[in-house]
């Protein structure tokens, strides 16, 4: 690693590869699953919704304990919470891998989704106390996101070749990886710990809140908007939520402190994560549906057509850094959006017969907003706020991000079930995607000053 020009010593180093191993873990994991769902059906039998929880299991309790666990990092520190989210994850993948029923699988992908929780804030925090020096921050921040860009791009093939072996392959194949970010994890930094008490009341009514809620906006795309559980959900999700609300006015250690939130630089990132998400998680969502049914297009040539948005991540990532350093993160991050609402606008008018290629050659746009927004918008939150802060900053900043994946793909959902049709439905949701996206450029462009003036010249 110090041939990167990264880090101040080995363990820094070391500790910037055990956290980007744990983002790979985490992201290879959220993206394999779904082409072996037919070879899990086949083996251990279930229905559809029996499989759709094998995908929104590991979602929902990923979302929901992702704030919890920004503040469990902050209370025990990076590397202990690393230790125990990675840990818990192996041991998820190892049982998944092992599940002889489709209702015990679905319970260890509760788990899995419990442990990745953990890992996202925790590696997040561990390159914060690894890199103190903000300009080594954000290259590092760059290289971790290389992590999430390779699983990405490499999950649907790695996925199907270990599923044309055996479906159970593609959660085995965690535990080997994971026992090397453990083994690692040993050669750290040492680790920060936090000496404030658990908010448990804090952290239960947090719990149910974003548990109802991510539930809410999952079931609301197959029942809709109008169906009794997902109204009974969200109940649930805003009770529980003012209940929190109420709960940190009153405690004395508060799990997420009113503090964080004076920062603009928090509350923006925070919005603009939420923001792209909606146009890089809906995307997928709604072009995998038109390429098969409007274009006859085989799950394979589908996955196809996405490898070029998923390549350019891959290949801008390593240099995003220089361009940051260039033009400055609040340029650079404002034009990422930019582009992003250019790609889902353009696709969203294009015509009918759009040659495949041009399509993917579209989404090449979206995907490029990928590695130019989400590292320097974490180096200007990491930034902004103390070291003993960097979990629970990550745990808001992810969980805002899960939110907005979640409801772009009820919502985009809802829209493409509509009498006006399938076509109709993707047009207006890509539409809905580029305006929130913009809207975001414009939240980055005023509202991050602040975070830019704390950037090294």
């Amino acid at each position: 690693m110090t041939t990167l020009g990264l880090a101040p010593s080995r363990a820094a180093g070391t500790t910037l590869l055990t956290a980007l191993l744990g983002f790979f873990l985490v992201t290879l994991d959220a993206v394999i699953v779904n082409v072996a769902l037919p070879q899990i059906q086949a083996d251990v039998g279930g229905g559809i919704q029996g499989l759709q929880w094998v995908v929104d299991g590991y979602t929902l309790l990923f979302a929901a304990f992702l704030l919890a666990s920004g503040t469990l990092v902050d209370r025990i520190g990076g590397k202990a919470s690393f230790g125990l989210g990675t840990a818990l994850f192996v041991l998820a993948s190892a049982a998944c891998g092992l599940a002889p029923t489709l209702p015990l699988l679905v319970v260890f992908r509760f788990v899995q989704g419990t442990g990745a929780a953990i890992i996202m804030p925790s590696s997040m925090a561990l390159i914060a106390l690894a890199y103190p020096d903000p300009l080594r921050r954000a290259r590092a921040v760059a290289w971790w996101a290389m992590g999430g860009a390779v699983a990405s791009s490499a999950g649907p093939i790695v996925g199907g070749a270990l599923t044309s072996l055996s479906w159970r392959l593609i959660f085995l194949v965690n535990v080997p990886f994971g026992a090397i970010a453990l083994l690692l994890l040993t050669r750290t930094v040492r680790p920060g710990r936090g000496t404030a008490p658990f908010d448990w009341p804090g952290q239960v009514a947090a719990v149910i809140a974003m548990a109802a809620l991510v539930f809410a906006t999952i079931d609301a795309g197959r029942s809709g908007f109008a169906d009794r559980r997902v109204l009974a959900s969200a109940g649930v999700a805003v009770v529980a939520a003012i209940a929190f609300v109420a709960i940190q006015r009153r405690t004395a250690h508060p799990m997420v402190p009113a503090a964080l939130f004076r920062s603009r630089v928090v509350v923006s990132s925070t919005v603009v994560g939420f923001a792209f998400m909606i146009g890089y998680y809906g995307l997928p969502f709604v072009m995998s549906l038109y390429l098969q049914q409007q274009r006859n297009l085989t799950a394979f040539h589908t996955g196809a057509a996405f490898v070029p948005m998923m390549l350019v991540g891959l290949v801008v990532t390593p240099v995003g850094p220089r361009i940051v350093e260039r033009l400055g993160p609040r340029r650079v991050i404002a034009g990422g959006l930019v582009v992003m609402a250019v790609g889902l606008t353009s696709i969203a008018i294009a015509p009918a017969g759009t040659p495949i290629a041009v399509l993917a050659a579209l989404m090449i746009l979206v995907g490029l907003a990928g590695p130019t927004v989400i590292p320097p918008l974490i180096a200007l939150l990491l930034n902004a706020v103390p070291d003993h802060r960097a979990g629970t900053a990550g745990g808001v900043f992810n969980t805002s991000r899960q939110l907005g994946g979640a409801l772009a793909i009820a919502v985009f959902g809802a829209l493409l079930d509509t009498p006006a049709g399938l076509h109709a439905g993707i047009r207006n949701s890509l539409l809905i995607g580029a305006a929130v996206v913009l809207a975001a450029a414009l939240t980055a462009v005023t509202c991050l000053r602040e975070g830019e003036r704390r950037w090294p010249p």
